[in-house]
């Protein structure tokens, strides 16, 4: 397979719901959004069920605002050559995703890589196995889909990281770390604004994430999560999907009671740290 000019990284993939659920005893601003409570639509209305499926978890797609999105392809979809309007970031959740330039040889990426569109740039977006499913995020809107002869340099480069190529460390200026076996893999952004990582967190983790800012939303990538949020009498399960979000400090518990590793995607506009 003919490599393509982009760099071959890694990532891990994001959520899957719309309708949220306000856990008791949590701050009025933060949500918790569980997998199974996802309400979908199209990405394309105009074009039904040709379009890939589409469910905002926080922002509005049409709008000129920030948002995050649940994106689900069937087997088999593959795009004609387009160009968007804004840049946009994507991980994938489950199945196999190739996204390049319309010539470039199909490189798959599974669960937990990531890549990166510049507005402008022509490519097209295919999906290979039986269920496909990423989480988008773009930082202004809307996000429109324009023909490839709209094509422009908006002076930004593509970026593909395939899940085996993530760099994953103990210890950094991303995140305050106080916990056995727990790393992070930086995918985007600057520390002293707006940045996302991926967590990774052992099996038979217990402890707790902490943030400090005004804007944390956290995605399960792969694995699922027992939530408890300010001592609340009962847990949420969250599955690969799943949603969190404050806007003021906040204490989020959760335990990974799996016999595998948990992977969370955080979008965070201050440094936040992970206890036991």
């Amino acid at each position: 397979m003919k490599p393509t000019n982009r760099n071959k990284l890694t990532v891990a993939s994001l959520l899957l719901s719309t309708c949220f659920l306000l856990v008791p005893g949590a701050h009025a601003k933060d949500k918790v959004i569980a997998a199974k409570d996802v309400e979908w639509g199209y990405l394309n209305p105009a074009r039904g069920d040709k379009s890939p499926g589409a469910a905002d978890l926080w922002g509005d797609r049409t709008k000129d605002t920030a948002t995050g999105m649940l994106v689900r392809f069937n087997k088999g979809f593959e795009s004609p050559p387009h160009i968007h309007n804004i840049t946009y970031r994507g991980i994938v959740i489950e199945g196999e995703m190739h996204n390049d330039d319309p010539n470039a040889a199909k490189m798959w990426m599974p669960t937990g890589s990531f890549w990166t569109q510049p507005a402008g740039e022509d490519h097209t977006t295919a999906a290979n196995d039986k269920t496909n499913l990423i989480y988008l995020e773009i930082d202004e809107g809307p996000y429109l889909v324009k023909p490839s002869k709209e094509h422009f340099d908006n002076g930004e480069r593509p970026i593909n990281v395939h899940a085996d190529n993530m760099v994953w460390l103990q210890k950094s200026d991303l995140v305050n770390i106080a916990a056995n076996g727990v790393s992070v893999a930086y995918l985007w952004g600057e520390t002293s604004s707006v940045y996302g990582t991926l967590v990774k967190l052992p099996k038979g983790f217990k402890g707790s994430i902490k943030s400090n800012g005004d804007e944390f939303k956290a995605v399960v990538i792969k694995g699922s999560l027992n939530y408890t949020q300010n001592n609340a009498s009962r847990q949420i399960e969250l599955n690969a999907g799943s949603y969190i979000e404050s806007s003021t400090a906040a204490h989020h518990s959760v335990e990974n009671a799996n016999q595998s590793e948990t992977i969370v995607y955080v979008r965070t506009s201050s440094k936040f740290s992970v206890t036991d």
